[in-house]
Order: structure tokens, then sequence, then C-alpha cells
């Protein structure tokens, strides 16, 4: 008898559709059953032993709810009658009207929670803890979770994937405590999704998804001479084909609309094929080969609120003499979403998992090593500055500066004229803390509010030296540090500057975006224990984003 091994998890949801993705643990015929009587159903696809099925649910009517039921070959495996599960509701799926209210959630970096019963290292859990305040209070439900990288953690792993990986093989081998291979991954999403609370968040609650760096490694893509170093390392290649390869299955695929599944190749490949391991592992090669040979960039549109999760990792131009964020192609795909009619949106959403606007210390140092690294004052410097941008990860869209003045343009296009929507909010994470940053064009700028939204970790670990970094990061002697770095480096004005407006917090935390027609409120929710062993979220901020006074009107709580 087929079992679920992993999911369901809600993927893509419109107006009149849905998709539900699933492990199981053999092949079998994976079906949704619906409360109202509508419903689809997928045969499994194998990759690497393991066999997975993305369920197509059609024929929804919007502005509904109706629960729904996971059958394998015809058995009941959805909801689990097991006690974790039995405080939880039925799971939904919520198909929005185009006049609705639309509420996004998001946050990045997330190392999986212990088991039941064993302290937390790094304190409660922003997903655990967003599940509970959902079951409890299913109305403030959000309609999307944006997870804005490190969804695993392939680097950094916990006791439990230690021991799991040392009855495998011997952890004095390279590489170590880190995963190797395919199987190795899927443990890990095993860890991070088996989770109770997070299993039935997942299962009701619709997830957009990007990878950052400790998906594959930390500083991946970080320079060209860091790629030719890494190939040169007997593990590599597996880990990062692996790498690639689980998240095309676990992440990647949820991500799409079912048009665009259906007129993708390799899924039909992949679905047509007894044993698909080795189409998607030349995908794999291809994309380690030709990054600009693979799209992971991806549009969806909820109502009038457009989303645009930008691969920032990836699509990377790393030849110093033209380092760019993304390449050609991906810039046009980019700039085409954008401008693509733009009265058919009210707020743009750029999910990119790096923020775009830093502390200004951190920025003015990331385009200081740049103009090092490219050689500006010496072959001694550039070795110099190739070591720092390694060792503090100086590699984010400031690292880039083209690319960086290169989205403040297009942000400023997208957000001027007749068709401009009321506001274009960058989503990011990464850097473990939360901020509001707001720029201001040196000439002209958009009529729409701009802002940079960054929230991380929502489970992860936020040393003492990272809290005193990014606070003194933004005060004026940090700044003033930051234009003599500059300064040495040549480096050009940026377009832009910028305040922060909210921030910084830490913690393990979630941001929601609620917008509303043409407004927009930010609410920032940490998760915080509560007496007894229980955690919940505790709001920190709420703010007004498109008020007529253009500042956030915060309140915190104290």
């Amino acid at each position: 008898m087929a079992e679920l091994r992993l999911g369901p998890l809600l993927r893509y949801v419109d107006g009149s559709s849905a998709t539900v993705w699933v492990e199981t643990s053999r092949p079998c015929a994976a079906e949704v059953r619906c409360s109202d009587g509508t419903g689809g159903a997928a045969p499994t696809f194998q990759i690497a032993g393991h066999y997975y099925a993305l369920v197509p649910v059609d024929g929804l009517a919007p502005g509904t709810e109706r629960s729904y039921e996971v059958f394998l070959d015809g058995t009941r495996v959805w909801p689990l009658p097991d006690a974790p599960f039995s405080g939880f509701p039925p799971s939904v799926i919520h198909t929005p009207a185009d006049t609705d209210t639309v509420r996004v959630a998001f946050g990045s970096c997330r190392w999986a929670a212990p088991p039941k019963g064993e302290k937390d290292p790094v304190g409660p859990d922003a997903l655990d803890t967003l599940a509970a305040r959902i079951a409890a209070e299913p109305e403030g439900r959000p309609d999307v979770l944006l997870l804005l990288g490190d969804q695993v953690y392939a680097d950094e792993t916990s006791r439990a994937t230690q021991s799991w990986l040392s009855a495998r093989r011997d952890l004095s081998d390279p590489p170590g405590n880190q995963v190797a291979d395919y199987e190795e991954y899927t443990h890990l999403y095993y860890e991070s999704w088996l989770d109770p609370e997070v299993r039935w968040l997942l299962s009701t609650v619709p997830s957009c998804m990007i990878f950052d760096d400790h998906d594959v490694i930390d500083d991946w893509n970080t320079s060209a001479s860091w790629v030719e170093d890494m190939r040169a390392v007997s593990w590599w290649r597996e880990r990062l084909l692996s790498g690639l390869m689980s998240y095309w299955v676990y992440q990647h695929l949820g991500n799409l609309a079912p048009a665009e599944l259906a007129a993708d190749p390799l899924y039909a490949v992949v679905r047509r094929s007894p044993d698909g391991t080795d189409e998607l592992r030349a995908f794999a090669c291809r994309a380690e080969a030709d990054a600009a040979s693979v799209r992971w960039s991806y549009r969806r549109d909820f109502g009038r609120v457009r989303l645009l999760m930008v691969d920032s990792r990836a699509a990377r131009v790393l030849d110093e003499e033209n380092r760019s964020m993304l390449d050609p192609g991906e810039a046009e795909w980019l700039r085409g979403q954008v401008l693509e009619e733009r009265n058919s949106y009210d707020h743009l959403l750029i999910g990119t998992s790096l923020p775009w606007l830093l502390p200004h210390l951190v920025h003015h140092a990331e385009a200081w090593d740049a103009a090092l690294c490219r050689g500006d004052r010496g072959a001694r410097w550039a070795r110099f500055g190739e070591d720092l941008r390694r060792k503090a990860d100086l590699e984010h869209w400031a690292a880039f500066p083209e690319s960086f003045a290169a989205l403040a343009d297009l942000i400023a296009e997208v957000g001027s004229g007749a068709e401009a929507p009321a506001t274009v909010l960058v989503l990011s994470g990464d850097v473990h803390h939360a901020y509001v940053a707001e720029p201001k064009w040196h000439s002209g700028g958009p009529e729409a509010r701009v802002l940079q939204l960054t929230c991380s970790p929502v489970h992860n670990s936020v040393p003492s030296y990272i809290r005193f970094g990014f606070r003194f990061g933004w005060s004026a002697t940090a700044r003033a540090l930051g234009r003599l770095l500059a300064r040495h480096g040549g480096c050009e004005q940026p377009p832009v500057s910028w305040r922060h407006t909210g921030g910084p917090w830490f913690g393990n935390q979630l941001m929601t975006l609620t917008l509303s027609g043409r407004s927009a409120r930010l609410r920032l929710d940490q998760a915080r224990e509560s007496g007894e062993g229980r955690t919940r979220l505790v709001t920190v901020s709420e703010s007004e984003l498109t008020g007529g006074s253009g500042r956030e009107a915060s309140r915190l709580a104290r």
C-alpha cells in the first residue's frame, strides 16, 4: 500500500485552480478530493528512487473555500489520524476573488525545529507559531506565504541529521557533516517539512519559494574565482547537481502555474519516463554549465498584486569586468514582467532573497570591495578584496553596482506616470534581522511608494555581533566610514539615497503585507515564549505604508 511520505503542500492557487504536491512511498495514483465535489488526480513520477506527484485541482469557484483530503490508489492518507494533528482544522483550499484583500506573509532562513520535547537552541519557530495562530484564528490566514531562501541548510546540519548521516557514511570523509547527494537532500526536506505545525501550515496556505545560498552552500556563486575553486573540490559537483535537482522537485515545480507546467518540456519528459532521474540530472548539468540556459525566476498575480520572484543567486554573471546580479536574459525577463500591462496591478512585489537596500556601511563596503576585486586599486588589493568578499559575505546587490543602479532605474520607471502602482515593495531576507528602508532618487523619482522590506530569520540564530554590526551599520558614524571606503575605491554614487524607517528588529519573525485597493499595511510578528513551554506570535510593529505623510505610523509592543 502506498503511504504519504511528505506533504501535502498546497502550492499554486488562483481563482479557479490549485496544485497540491505530495511525496509517496511507492508508485501510485495521487488524488485530491474536495468537500465541494471538485478535485484532481495525477500519477507519481520517480526521481532517484523517490516518488512524487503534483496534483492539479480544477473547476474551483472564485471567492470560495473548501476542505480537501488526499488519497493514494483510492486509500485516504490525509488528514492523518495521528495525535500531533488532532488540534488542527481540516486543510483547505481558498480561491481568491479579484476584489479580495490580499495578505502576503514572508520571511527567510529556517533551520528545522528540533523534535518535540527537546530544547530549541535558537528559540521558537515563527512558522510553528504562525500555524498555531491560524488554527485558532483562521480568518487571519495569509493568502500566500513567501519563503525567500534557505528553506534547508545543506552546509549547516542539525545533530539529528548528522547522526543520520553517520549511519550512512564516514563523516571523516568530505563533505563531512554536510549533505553530499540527492538522498541526503531528501532527508533535509523531511526534517524541515514533517514538523507537524509546518506540515499542516503548508497544507493550507499556498506557498512561493526561491533558493538562496545555504540551500546549496554558503556564499554560493560569490565570484568567478570562488566557482573555479569549488569546481576543483572532489565532492562539489555531486552536491551542486543534487541541490538543483532536489530544488526543482521540492520547491520549483510548485511555484509554477498549471499552464506553465503544461508547457514545461522537462516536466513532461519526467512524467512520461518510468524514472526521470537521468533527464533531471542532465537538466541540472546544463544549469551548472550555463546558468543562462535555465530560468528559476517566476511571476504570480494575486488579483491586483503582482509578485516577481527573482533568482539573485544562480543567474549571476561573475566575470569581474562584467559582474551582474542577473544575466542579460534574466534582466530582460524582469523588465518585461514589470512593464507588462502596468494598469493591471496596484502593487508590485519584487522578491529577491538578497536585500537591495542595506545598512549604509554594509552597502559602501560591498561596493568598495567590488572595485578592489575588479583590480581598480591593483593586484594586491584585488587579492585582499576577494578574500574579504568570501569571509564577510559581501555579495548582495551592492556588490554588483551596475545591477543595483539598473534595479533603481527600473523601479523609478515602473513607479512613474499615469499607470504607476501605489507601491513597489522589494521583499528580501538573508541578513538575520528585519528592517524597512525607503529610497530617495537624486533626480526625479517615482510617484509610487518604494520600500525595501527585509525579514529574516524565520528560525535561526542571531549572534550578538550581528545585532551590534547591523545596528551600527545604520548609524551616522557608519555612514561616514562607508563614504570613506567608497572614496578609496573610486565608487560611483548610487542613484538613490535611503534611510531606515523601521527596525532593526532581531528574533525569529515574519512580515505580513495586507494589500487592499491601493492601500498597503505592514505587520511584523515575532515568535516568543509564553510560559509553560508554549510559544506565540507577538506583533512588534504595524505600519501604514500608503498614508499621505509618507512615513510609517508604527506601534511597537514593549
